[in-house]
């Protein structure tokens, strides 16, 4: 036991250096879904919030957690707006920042890269808007923690949820960001693990696992950023010159390294483009990784493009070859032709 504790707080220890905060304010929970969730029910239950302020292409751990508790409870919700290419109209989000706060408490979240259209939101922005007006923030730093050079004593943020398989760290095992000027009470209850904040047996292989993984994913970052971007722009072109009705969703200049977002022409070939593609043991995906294979399309697609078509989002690692790249779009222009 008292070794399965070591391991756990060095885990933290180890966790806290590499994201620059302090080791009381890591909190391990099974994936970013769960710290987003338990940071919701705080907002509301703990912080006393009236009214809740996102954006419409969130992740739906954000977005259903809005939806349902402000329904439950009468909150008011009031979304960001954005630009064709996806990214907030910054301007906008601090009018609604102001005049919320000035009804009452305020939470605002807002992810600091979007999943599927690879979108980054200038966070540090968003937070001093926050700040400045008292309301609490949070972000959801799944697509950016162990990408990213992060410092949460820098940034003007009082939550952040993570999540280890976006590195290479275990699938099931994720952690919570809470700043120690702010208390919260727990979502799960039940236990005095996690100092209190997270009641259940934990998950000493998945935690320590998050631990290393960050801690190797760190060390590479730059190598891995410059890897998969010369990727994506090599798939970006070969995909313009293969294929005339293609559309890019969001922006290249100011989106992560390794996500593509594409629109393809509708018609009987694209439709079944995802199933086609994964028989020949190529893995890309409709909209989010999470919601793969439910229907009804992308809503982060739906929301920022009037074009119809059918999207791909295409994404890479460190592992990924040219020789992949050519595969995929050999295949694609042949199950399109």
């Amino acid at each position: 036991g008292r070794t399965s504790r070591l391991a756990i707080e060095e885990a933290r220890k180890k966790v806290a250096h590499l994201l620059d905060c302090q080791p009381s304010e890591i909190f391990f929970t099974s994936c970013g879904t769960e710290s987003t969730n338990t940071i919701f029910q705080a907002a509301i239950h703990s912080l006393g919030c009236k009214h809740i302020i996102t954006s419409p292409i969130e992740h739906h751990a954000t977005l259903h957690s809005a939806e349902v508790l402000c329904k439950q409870f009468g909150i008011e919700l009031q979304f960001a707006k954005h630009d064709a290419a996806g990214q907030i109209d910054y301007n906008h989000l601090e009018k609604i920042i102001i005049e919320c706060s000035q009804k009452g408490n305020t939470f605002v979240s807002i992810m600091h890269a979007n999943n599927e259209i690879g979108i980054v939101n200038d966070i540090e922005r968003i937070g001093n808007f926050c700040k400045k007006e008292h309301a609490y923030f949070h972000s959801d730093m799944v697509q950016t923690v162990g990408h990213f050079p992060i410092s949460l004593q820098k940034l003007p943020i009082d939550f952040a949820s993570a999540s280890a398989h976006k590195f290479h760290g275990p699938k099931g095992s994720g952690a919570l960001y809470i700043n120690k000027n702010v208390s919260i009470n727990p979502y799960i209850l039940g236990g005095g693990q996690e100092r209190n904040m997270r009641a259940g047996t934990e998950n000493v292989a998945g935690i320590v696992g998050f631990a290393a993984a960050l801690n190797f994913a760190n060390a590479e970052m730059e190598t891995e950023n410059e890897q998969t971007l010369q990727l994506k722009n090599y798939c970006l072109e070969k995909l313009q010159n293969a294929i005339t009705d293609l559309t890019i969703n969001g922006t290249v200049k100011h989106s992560l390294p390794r996500v593509i977002s594409v629109l393809l022409p509708i018609n009987d070939k694209s439709e079944m483009l995802q199933m086609s593609l994964d028989i020949r043991g190529i893995a890309v995906s409709g909209g989010s990784a999470c919601s793969s294979g439910a229907l009804g399309g992308s809503h982060v697609i739906n929301t920022i493009s009037a074009t119809p078509g059918v999207p791909l989002r295409i994404s890479f690692c460190k592992w990924n070859t040219r020789e992949e790249v050519d595969v995929f779009v050999a295949a694609l222009v042949d199950i399109l032709n």
